[in-house]
Formats: C-alpha cells, sequence, structure tokens
C-alpha cells in the first residue's frame, strides 16, 4: 500500500491517478503547465466546466501541493493567480505524454 495525504492507494499508479484523475484536473495542469492564470482565465479555456466543479478540483489539486494559489489583495478588485509548484512542475512531462497520445488517438482513429 501506498499512502499520500492520509489516502492509502494499491499501488503507485492508483496513487497518480488519484491526484490527476478525473475529467478536468488533467485539464487544469494542462493549461498551467506553461502558464501562470487567473481563475477567469481558466473558465474561459474550459467554458464547459462548472465554476463549483472548477474551485473544487483547484482547491484539491492545491491542498496535494500540485499547484499554487497566489491572492493579492494590495488593491481592488481581488486578484488570485494559480500556478504549478515545483512539485506541480514534475508532472509536466506526464501531462505532455499523456497529450501526445490523445493526438495520436485522434489522428489514428480505430472504428
Amino acid at each position: 500500500m501506498q499512502t499520500f495525504n492520509g489516502k492509502e492507494y494499491p499501488c503507485c499508479t492508483s496513487l497518480a491517478m488519484g491526484i490527476i484523475g478525473g475529467k478536468w484536473k488533467t485539464v487544469i495542469l494542462y493549461y498551467l503547465k506553461a502558464n501562470t492564470l487567473r481563475y477567469n482565465e481558466l473558465r474561459k479555456k474550459m467554458p464547459t466546466v462548472t465554476e463549483r466543479t472548477l474551485s473544487l478540483q483547484l482547491q484539491t489539486l492545491e491542498k496535494d501541493g500540485i499547484i499554487k494559489r497566489k491572492v493579492y489583495t494590495s488593491k481592488p478588485p481581488l486578484k488570485v493567480e494559480y500556478s504549478l509548484t515545483e512539485f506541480g512542475e514534475t508532472l509536466v512531462p506526464v501531462l505532455q505524454a499523456i497529450a501526445d497520445w490523445g493526438t495520436y488517438v485522434i489522428e489514428h482513429k480505430v472504428d
């Protein structure tokens, strides 16, 4: 058994999928891999995600140490930016491999 953030996983692949799995986490990480983005910028890139889902996924990724949230309160309006942590940056090759495989699937459709 593998343990991460108080959760147990039967193997390292299930741990990895527990952290980045699901419909939206990899999408969020893909957009953050090269850029720091504000919440609204992420929403524009992901128009079909609900605000609640996006907020929950961002909170989970932050709790897992994958992304960091920086709040600027010096002058209104409140500004919040998201970016990958150093730990999150270790996922960039994985995200790129997933994206490359997705492109391969699209180009080699099997009917």
